[in-house]
């Protein structure tokens, strides 16, 4: 899930880029001049869709708890309690 959040926020990055810029690129070549913003509506609009699944996905109550698990485990001090899976919960209540 949290690739599918990750290509997400690409997808939103890269729509973002080909929105501001027809030719994707930021730059000029061999220099680094900024080139002028030129929005395209279409590709803006594609931007703010990539844009509001990502935040969906980011707050997904099935992904928060997936990452806290993961932020636990992975931590160096795991002074946080990890939150119980739903079988460990019907296990406790037997």
């Amino acid at each position: 899930m949290d690739m599918a959040r990750n290509f997400l926020q690409m997808g939103y990055t890269r729509s973002r880029r080909y929105a501001n810029h027809k030719s994707g690129r930021k730059y000029a070549k061999d220099s680094k001049i900024i080139l002028p913003n030129r929005e395209d509506p279409i590709k803006a609009e594609a931007a703010k869709i990539f844009h509001e699944v990502w935040q969906l996905a980011k707050t997904d109550p099935d992904y928060l708890m997936m990452r806290e698990r993961h932020l636990f485990i992975t931590s160096p001090s795991n002074e946080r309690s990890l939150p119980l899976s739903d079988d460990e919960m019907s296990a406790k209540a037997l």
